[in-house]
């Protein structure tokens, strides 16, 4: 399989898993330390870490569907404090890289959480979850060009380590955001995020999910993140990370063609633990022969 230079960070193939889809440490408890010898990823991306602990959201937290999942897990996580103390030892001993991805709801916050990883040397990179509503504003910084650039203003002289910003797919104009991150110093830019959606009770009538909305994720998405992804690509320079319905090397072989540099396997490490592994088999030869121009990838290379 081809090595890939993300940000810096060299990539022994370019599948990762999303944020908050694949946990480490339970899968180590499930399977042994065998996963260390045969890890699907090719770098891992923790939960979302937030500064304070959350629980989550009330249940039920998931409903199926066609083609794909919709959560509202609502992000639950020990906080700064604890994932310091009891994950990041156990995610340290990974044969990967750790990227860890953290939210917070101003941006002192994420300036806390940024200067707080920054001085760990077991974190490879940084991802920024700018999906969540500014206190200060109310306005979502993923969603709004100037948000994300102040954002990236107060935090990126904080740290060395490659800051990637996810983007949510629900701005009114993805590329304008993701060129903003890229002015400001963003080394990558990942999408999409879920896409909001709601389901019913039949029984009842009522919201199914505890937190009323949910995330759509899985196949059903698949052509809106392709869509994003080539858009968003063409707008900028830094690499892009691309997820959304990927469950095959077919499906990474099209957001490569898309522009992604890495692609990033969700929704369906829940059916297949192992479908990081598989996809990047699979990727290999198609990659070795695919007869199409691969966009981006050769300037993409840092």
């Amino acid at each position: 399989m081809t090595t890939v230079d993300f940000c810096g960070i060299e990539l022994r193939h370019p599948v990762i898993n999303a944020s908050g889809t694949f946990d480490a440490i339970a899968a180590r408890r499930a399977f042994g330390d065998e996963l260390w010898e045969w890890f699907p990823f090719a770098a891992f991306v923790s939960k979302t870490v937030t500064l304070e602990p959350r629980q989550g959201n009330p249940p039920p937290r998931l409903w199926e569907v066609a083609s794909g999942l919709m959560n509202s897990i609502g992000l639950p996580n020990k906080g700064l404090a604890g994932y310091l103390e009891h994950d990041l030892p156990a995610l340290a001993q990974l044969p990967v890289p750790l990227i860890v991805n953290v939210m917070g709801f101003s941006r002192d916050e994420v300036a806390e959480l940024v200067t707080a990883f920054a001085a760990r040397s077991e974190v490879a990179a940084l991802e920024l979850n700018v999906s969540c509503p500014n206190v200060e504003t109310g306005l979502v910084m993923g969603a709004d060009p100037d948000e994300v650039a102040r954002l990236l203003r107060a935090v990126r002289p904080l740290t060395d380590k490659p800051l990637i910003v996810k983007l949510t797919p629900n701005a009114s104009d993805v590329p304008a955001v993701a060129l903003a991150a890229e002015r400001e110093g963003a080394s990558a830019i990942s999408l999409i995020n879920t896409i909001r959606g709601m389901a019913l009770d039949p029984r009842t009538g009522e919201p199914w999910l505890g937190g009323t909305t949910g995330g759509v994720s899985g196949p059903a998405v698949r052509a809106i993140a392709l869509a994003q992804v080539h858009s968003v690509s063409a707008a900028v320079q830094i690499p892009v990370v691309a997820m959304g319905g990927v469950t095959s090397g077919r499906d990474a072989l099209a957001m490569i063609r898309a522009g992604a540099t890495v692609v990033a396997v969700g929704t369906e490490s829940f059916r297949d633990p192992a479908a990081g592994d598989r996809i990047a088999h699979e990727l290999a030869p198609a990659e070795a022969k695919d007869r199409y121009p691969v966009r981006g990838r050769a300037e993409l290379r840092r």
